[in-house]
């Protein structure tokens, strides 16, 4: 049985379509079977491994309403062992129409259920907010990975998506669990970078990575080519940071 994960953070520009994009890829390309699962209407994990969004016919809002089989909408993409059940701006009406519906929280794990066995690792790109579309992905996950700037803001809103964890598994996902947090776009030469990992590790020891992911151009130019990083530049500082960071994540889950 595949482990789920989702990305979760209700503040955009962190880089979490940049780290599941690219922890999938990474763990793809050591070998395992992986899927990875845009739920941003945003599209950027979808177009971040090479599939064009805008020529997408079926994607997980098909899924959610009831139109088409998961089975249906995964397309492999051209990177070993990664195949993609994509997203696009239909998605944005998914929240409205799902309201109606009596199971509505629990469409993304009804639907995950019946092709969980035919992968190692799958991974759930939410979108930056805390609404039904993340409620959903939560309820179906095992894990759950935070990737987070280290600006004051982003401590504020760590503490609400926390809250919002701890509501799921109360009430949807007994089993959830954090998986880990995540530091992106990291300087450690910054005052307030280490202000705020003292907080962190104040608060939240033993749930942080070691591994940090530094500000990287490469890492900002390869979804323009729709490349993880280890395909893109392999060798570039980023792509090493996601491959001990990829060794670390398959140790907890």
């Amino acid at each position: 049985m595949g482990s789920i994960v989702s990305f979760a953070n209700q503040k955009g520009g962190v880089g979490k379509s940049t780290s599941a994009i690219n922890i999938a890829a990474q763990i793809a390309k050591n070998g395992k079977k992986v899927l990875l699962v845009d739920l941003d209407p945003q599209g950027n994990t979808t177009s971040g491994v090479g599939i064009s969004k805008n020529k997408v016919k079926s994607s997980i809002y098909d899924v959610m309403i009831g139109r088409s089989n998961i089975k249906d909408v995964i397309i492999p993409t051209e990177y070993s062992n990664l195949s993609l059940i994509p997203s696009n701006i239909s998605l944005v009406g998914a929240e409205f129409e799902l309201r109606e519906l009596q199971n509505r929280d629990f469409c993304i794990k009804t639907a995950i259920s019946e092709i969980r066995d035919n992968y190692d690792y799958i991974f759930i790109d939410c979108p930056p907010t805390l609404g039904l579309l993340t409620i959903n992905a939560l309820t179906a996950s095992d894990g759950v990975i935070v990737p987070m700037q280290c600006e004051f803001f982003a401590l504020e809103g760590l503490s609400q998506l926390m809250l919002t964890i701890k509501k799921v598994r109360q009430y949807y996902n007994h089993n959830l669990e954090i998986t880990g947090i995540l530091l992106t776009m990291f300087n450690s030469r910054f005052i307030l970078t280490n202000q705020v990992v003292a907080e962190l590790e104040k608060h939240y020891a033993g749930k942080l990575f070691d591994q940090r992911i530094s500000r990287s151009v490469k890492l900002s130019e390869a979804p323009g080519f729709g490349a993880p990083i280890c395909y893109f530049a392999q060798y570039s500082k980023g792509s090493l940071e996601y491959k001990k960071l990829c060794d670390e994540i398959m140790m907890r889950i």
